[in-house]
């Protein structure tokens, strides 16, 4: 496989769940995509004309949390809005790692639920809405609420029970 090749399937592969171990740290979404695409230009840069290190995801991370913590640090000085405390209480560790890919496939596998499946799934999960609000909302009923809704956990538990092996979480069960 050529160098480039190998490091777009390292992007296309760690991408989003860096992004997820990034967004947790400064709880911005555009500056965790900034911040994302800076970690694999950093890498990228450094490596177009060597090896890729054998622990490429490891490197990746620690670059994404030093990026991460040099930010936070500047924004602090900025506008106070993160204490030092904080930032020094942030370390890259490999439990943040898994809850950062378990999250990027749990957000993976919301987007490939069917369109209103998806719809009402966020409204009631992410939005907090009840089945009777959603049903409102959208022109359906409440049974049509519960069964998609069902559908979605359904489908959310066959794809992350599949992808390792294990039973995860849901976070918001």
């Amino acid at each position: 496989m050529s160098h480039e090749k190998e490091f777009e399937t390292y992007f296309n592969r760690y991408y989003t769940s860096i992004g997820m171990y990034v967004m947790r740290m400064c709880d911005d979404v555009e500056e965790s995509e900034d911040i994302v695409q800076e970690t694999f230009s950093t890498v990228w840069e450094k490596f177009a004309d060597k090896e890729l290190p054998t622990h490429l995801k490891s490197y990746l991370y620690r670059t994404a949390h030093n990026i991460t913590i040099d930010r936070l640090r500047h924004r602090n000085k900025n506008d106070m809005m993160v204490s030092l405390e904080d930032i020094s209480q942030m370390e890259l560790t490999e439990e943040a790692i898994d809850t950062s890919e378990r999250d990027a496939r749990l957000w993976i596998a919301i987007g490939k639920l069917p369109e209103r499946c998806r719809q009402v799934f966020l409204l009631s999960k992410r939005d907090g809405l009840t089945h009777i609000e959603i049903s409102q909302e959208l022109g359906i009923s409440v049974k049509t609420v519960e069964n998609q809704i069902t559908k979605a956990f359904k489908s959310l538990r066959e794809v992350l029970d599949s992808s390792k092996g294990k039973v995860f979480f849901l976070p918001f069960l």
